[in-house]
Order: C-alpha cells, then structure tokens, then sequence
C-alpha cells in the first residue's frame, strides 16, 4: 500500500488515489463508463478474466453494466484526471512503493529530503534535520521511539500501521473503522458523527480483512485444484463417451448394412417386376404388329395375283379361281383395322401404379393393379355447421365451433366423439384452429384475434391482425410455424411460439386458407370467393400458375406429409365434389391423378379438406364430416 505523503494536500488526497481492487496507488487508471468508477487497468483485466463469456463487465462496487468491446478491457478510457493526480503524488511522495525502494521521503517537514529514521510516537518519516530536532528538543520529544530506516527497510524493525490524521480533529489517528459509513475515523468523529455505528479497531479490521483475503486464496487454490482434477475427469469422460458413441455408430451402420442389402434385393425384385412387365407389353405389341404385317402380306400376294393383264384369256377353272381371291381379297379389306389393341395396352400400361410402403415396413413397395380410387369410409353428423378443422391424428380431426354451439370435439375415422375438455378452450366460440406437435393448440377466436394456448389450457400468446373481411384461418408449418390467413391478399407466419411475425407473403387473389410444404412453398386457396384460384407462392412472394375452378365450383386445397397437393372441386348445387391429387413442379401444380367423384351432402360453400395420412383425408362441409380413404 502506498505510504503517507507530508504534504497535508497530499495526505488528504492519497485515499482517493487506492485502487478499490489491489488498494494500491493506481497504475493505468481505467474508468467503467456506465457508472464513473475507476480500477488500475490490469486489475480490471484481472477481473475480466473470469468473464469472458460475457459481452460486458459488471463493476466491483456498484454492479452496474458496462458493455464491452472486441478488444475489451483495452478498448476502456483512461481517467485522465486520476492518473494526473496520480502523477502530482509520485512527485511529491517519492513514488509508489518508496519505502521498499529505499527512497522514502520525509512526512515531517516540507523539504522532501531523504527519510533516514521513523518516529514510532509520531508516526514521521524523519530527514536528517528533523532527527537532529528530535533528538535535542528534548522538551518537546522526551522519550520518542526513533528507529532507523536501514532497520525498517531490512525488515528488522516493523514500523506497524501509519494512520492518516484526521482532517477535522488535526491531532487524531484515524485509527477506528465505521462498517455502516465504510470510513476510517478517529475517536472524537465517533462521538460526533457515528454513534451507535458498527465501529472496529482498525488494525482488527484489517487483520480480518486480511485473514479474509487469505482464506479467499486458499479457497481459491482450492477450487483451481479441485476444477483442475474435474478437467482431467471430463477428458476422461469424454475418451468414455466417444467411445459408447463409436459403438452406436457402429451398431447403426451394421442395422443399415443389413437393411441396406434387403432394400437392395426389394430394388431388384422391383426392377425385375418392372422390366418383365415391359417384356410382357412389349410382346402384345409385337403380336399385333405381327399380325398386321401377316395381313399386308396377304394382301400383297392376293393383289398380284388377281391383277394381271391375262384375266381376258383366263380358262374356266382359271376364272372360277380368280374370282374367288377376289372374293376373298374383298373380304380382308373389309376387315375393320384394330386400331384399340395397342391403345388398350397403353392404357394397362398407365394403369400400373407404384405403392409406396408403410412407414412401419423395410420394403420399398410393390406395383398396384388395381386404379386409383377414393371412396367415403366413415360419415359423422356434427352437433352444427363446422367452422375450422385440424388433423389430431392419423386418423382423427379436430373440428370447431363457433355460432350457436362452442369448443372443440375430436372425432375419429370410425365415428366416435370426444369432447375436447381442456379450460378455457372447452366452451370457447372456435373459427379455426391447428395442433401443434408438442400438443399446443392455436385457436381463431374471430375476425382479429388467434391464441395459442399449451397442452394443458393456458394461454401462451396472443395474435392480433388488424382490417379483416372474415374470420381469422390458422394453420401450420411442418415446423411448427403458425400461419394466419385474413381473407385479404396476404399469409402471416408467425414462430411457433406466436409472438414473432416472420415473413407476410402477399398474394394476387384473396386468400381463405394456406398451407405450407415441407420446402416453405405456400399452397393458398381463395375458396368460394371470385376468382376460385389455388396458387403456389414462394416466401417471397413469387407465384406459379393458378388452378382456376369453372363457376358455380369452389376449390379446397390441402398438402400431405409428402409435399402432395389434393384439391377439392365442391359443386355445391349438385352436391358433387370432385378430389385431384397434384405434384409440385416448382410453383405449378401438376396433376397426376383425378379420382372418381363423391356424392355428398353439401348446403353451403365453407368446406374443409385436411390430410390426415398418405392415404386418408378428412373433409367436411356444413354438419357432415366424410373420412375418405386413397388408394394409389
């Protein structure tokens, strides 16, 4: 610690020049800037040392938040003032640290010489002169203990602690501790100014602050010991995990060794299938073809043999044989050319559909014979006209209620009910909702507000959208993204959580619903508003070409888990509904299959088409719900 200077300016002025940190004189003194407390420049790298993971630094003292910079510490402003100050005391006190550099000056006079011996009674550095005084004014320093500064700087002698006087009681050693105030004090400014203050000797407190620094390190040590052996345990830990790991991997690639191989022989017997089917077309073909070649033949043979310039000097018999090729000639004319049969195995050709297998299966899947079809499995009579459906399951939909009737029923492909009884969504009016996979649930509560509530009925978030023609739609993303359609020409997606809008997606149509591939192609539909358009939208914005429906024909549209597009052509006035099944080609739709139509019970325009799984779709229109079974 730096010592006492004799300049009472600079003796009332050195506390303020102790860093908070090491209580030495400053060295570099650095100020935080958010609170204007200053530390030497090294103990704050110190102290950032153990930060590194932060952007920013708390303070010692005050605990508030300086941010920092790529260089940190280095990057903050020195205190100009202080290290100023700092400088003057140096000047005048003979340096940091004088007495162990052997140049200590004197504290008792104003000459700035020398010390060459320390006053015990006084607590004075003494120069030579101030000694001789000391030594002869016997009147005035009788019995004095003096000790020489070789004795003290040698470590033969200890000076013990130099208290700083008391600015307002001159004579008194600010020899006591006030721990409320956090000052050094003397005897009378005890009396006056902190009465029934927590007050300590300061020579106790210091030698519990010390004891408490030096429990401090050997914690320290301690810890660095005990974080150094767990190092040495991660590694060794880590040599363990990498080692399990090693065996999973191993274990995975041997599953998909074997598996591999009998995906392998599927692929071939697959194959083999595919060309003997080639083989088997191939060859009706070539029969035909045959067949007519044999026939040109004989044509050919008939013609020449009956077209010749000797027909007027032909014999009877001669003449009976020529009439009958002829007759017979006429006759393979007037066959009917087979101009089917090659269509016809054209057709069988296309008619051959490839399955894909279950999920639960290793195969790849077979070649079907049989047409694509969909057919009704299951009818339900809801408890009134739906107004928003979700799947919940591979075989079960989510409706919801929203006019005379409220909540939410979960209905099953084989018919049974269940009422969906979690608070507050059990009797809340429901335009629209969708299941999230943690088991959230979004809910249209009209025309501005969506919410999203947990698996166990509290609510998460709420969605506000302003300027709606109808009620909010709401659906979701194969990763959870939340998207919210208007009735206006835009799409909304939220994060899963709700409470960040991400993106909106304009569109050139009104748009009623939307879906979202697992690519982030957007699949919007305008339902029964002019014009009846399913479109395809990128994120930006960028559009393929629409489906268009005749009038009188409203479109429904609704993506698979394998990024298909079914879209449903309602005819309500003949209560038909005709259901395509469409590729994607980038932004445009390409059919692939038109299956048979459906009659169904239909009495207004709002319907619903949702995928369920590969091969089933829900879909419902007023108070009837239709299961609908794919087959490919």
């Amino acid at each position: 610690m730096a010592e006492k200077c004799g300049s009472e300016k600079a003796s009332s002025s050195s506390p303020n020049l102790i860093c908070p940190l090491c209580l030495d004189i400053f060295v570099e003194a650095t100020i935080l800037t958010s609170c204007g407390h200053t530390f030497c420049r090294r103990c704050l790298k110190k102290y950032d040392l153990t930060h590194q993971d932060l952007d920013h630094m708390v303070c010692p003292l005050c605990r508030e938040i300086t941010k920092l910079s790529a260089n940190r510490v280095d990057d903050l402003r020195l205190n100009v003032s202080i290290n100023g100050c700092v400088d003057d005391y140096h000047a005048k006190c003979g340096g940091m640290n004088a007495v162990l550099e052997m140049c200590q000056k004197c504290t008792a006079c104003k000459s700035l010489k020398d010390a060459v011996s320390f006053c015990r009674t006084c607590n004075y550095y003494m120069c030579d002169e101030c000694l001789h005084c000391h030594q002869h004014l016997t009147v005035v320093f009788e019995g004095h203990e003096i000790v020489s500064m070789d004795d003290v700087t040698d470590g033969k002698v200890s000076i013990g602690h130099l208290f700083e006087k008391c600015s307002i009681h001159k004579q008194e050693n600010k020899d006591m501790f006030c721990e409320d105030c956090k000052v050094h004090v003397c005897h009378k400014c005890i009396l006056v100014d902190h009465q029934n203050h927590k007050i300590k000797n300061q020579v106790d407190f210091e030698q519990e602050l010390r004891q408490k620094v030096t429990d401090l390190a050997q914690r320290c040590a301690e810890k660095k010991a005990e974080l150094e052996k767990n190092i040495q345990n991660i590694e060794i830990q880590r040599h363990e995990v990498h080692t399990t790991v090693q065996t999973l991997l191993d274990d995975v690639k041997q599953a998909y060794s074997i598996k591999a191989k009998e995906l392998e022989e599927n692929l071939r017997n697959l194959t083999e299938q595919i060309h003997a089917l080639e083989r088997s077309f191939d060859d009706d073909l070539d029969v035909l073809k045959s067949k007519d070649r044999q026939r040109i033949k004989s044509i050919c043979s008939s013609i020449t043999l009956v077209d010749n310039d000797r027909l007027g000097h032909l014999e009877t018999d001669t003449l009976s044989a020529h009439i009958l090729l002829c007759e017979e000639l006429d006759a393979m004319l007037k066959e009917v050319t087979d101009h089917t049969s090659a269509e016809t195995i054209k057709k069988k050709a296309q008619e051959k559909r490839f399955k894909p297998a279950d999920e639960s299966q290793l195969d790849l899947g077979s070649i079907s014979e049989s047409d694509p079809k969909i057919e009704v499995i299951q009818c339900v009579d809801l408890r009134e006209g739906v107004q928003g459906m979700a799947r919940y399951s591979f075989s079960t939909v989510a409706i919801g209620y929203g006019w005379y009737a409220q909540g939410i029923d979960i209905i099953d492909s084989n018919g049974g009910k269940l009422r969906y009884s979690n608070t507050p969504l059990s009797d809340m009016k429901c335009y629209d909702l969708v299941l999230q996979r943690d088991g959230s649930l979004c809910v249209s509560t009209g025309f501005t507000e969506a919410h999203v509530y947990s698996p166990l009925g509290s609510r998460k978030a709420t969605i506000h959208v302003r300027d709606n023609a109808y009620f909010l739609r709401v659906n979701r993303s194969p990763t959870d993204e939340i998207i919210i359609t208007n009735s206006g020409k835009q799409v909304y997606i939220y994060d899963p959580t709700g409470s960040t809008l991400k993106h909106t997606v304009q569109t050139k149509h009104i748009t009623y619903q939307a879906s979202i591939t697992r690519t982030g192609l957007i699949v919007t539909s305008s339902c029964w508003h002019n014009p009846r358009m399913v479109t395809v939208y990128d994120r930006d914005g960028n559009a393929g070409e629409s489906l268009q429906a005749p009038r009188g024909v409203y479109l429904y549209a609704a993506v698979d888990e394998q990024d298909r597009v079914y879209v449903a052509s309602v005819d309500v006035y003949n209560s038909c509904v005709v259901i395509r099944l469409y590729d994607l080609d980038g932004l445009n739709l390409k059919e692939r299959v038109e299956f048979n139509a459906l009659d169904m019970t239909l009495k207004y325009g709002w319907c619903y088409l949702v995928s369920l799984s590969p091969d089933m779709l829900a879909f419902a229109c007023a108070y009837k719900l239709y299961f609908i079974k794919v087959s490919l």
